[in-house]
């Protein structure tokens, strides 16, 4: 019998907390209504732009599935044990992400609150994710597994900021209360960098 992998076990509680914080943000957003949560700040995009509403939601409900399926493709006993489940999952993850959460994410990324600052992160960070995961799709159908994984690797470190910016948010103003434009242009930020990064030093330790 394998010994408990505690590095295991804690990065599964780490993503289980995260996601079902996750599930409870988007169950606000159902039934679908213009003016709840984070779209009560978002009436001049909801009342002057007819495709910002659909797209936000598009994004808000992409994102759950996306966040599942991908963290599924780390998962080395799947990976070894159930490799169509393996090859399913991940098809299902970069649809979502090239055709539904990337192209809204951009979109929304456009009229982000944070002025120019944070609107160039968002969309740089939905350009990258796209392209990332594009990337690795196109590498895995060339059957080059060892890039495809490195690429797989950068497309869920993005994903993954649906997460971590929100922790960054609750630290930086539980921390240092900051004013609200001054937090929305530093996470804009920090929530996708330091994911990358990460992910760099993963795939030089992992995989090189």
């Amino acid at each position: 019998m394998k010994s408990i992998s505690y590095k295991q076990v804690a990065w599964l509680l780490f993503f289980a907390y995260f996601f079902m914080l996750m599930v409870q943000i988007t169950l606000r957003y159902i039934p679908l209504s213009s003016e709840v949560s984070f779209l009560q700040i978002k009436q001049t995009e909801v009342s002057n732009i007819k495709a910002y509403l659909p797209i936000f939601y598009v994004h808000v409900y992409s994102a759950i599935f996306v966040l599942l399926a991908g963290f599924t493709q780390f998962n080395p006993k799947i990976l070894s044990r159930y490799p169509k489940i393996h090859k399913w999952l991940g098809y299902l993850y970069a649809g979502f992400v090239l055709f539904l959460a990337a192209p809204s994410g951009i979109f929304i990324g456009c009229f982000a609150n944070g002025g120019l600052m944070a609107k160039t992160s968002f969309v740089i960070l939905g350009v990258l994710w796209l392209w990332f995961t594009l990337k690795a799709i196109l590498l895995i159908l060339k059957r080059k597994v060892t890039v495809h994984k490195k690429f797989m690797y950068r497309s869920f470190a993005l994903a993954a900021s649906a997460i971590t910016l929100r922790l960054w948010k609750v630290v930086l103003v539980y921390l240092f209360h900051p004013a609200p434009m001054d937090v929305y242009q530093i996470i804009a930020w920090l929530g996708w960098i330091p994911n990358l990064l990460i992910a760099e030093w993963l795939i030089k330790k992992k995989i090189l």
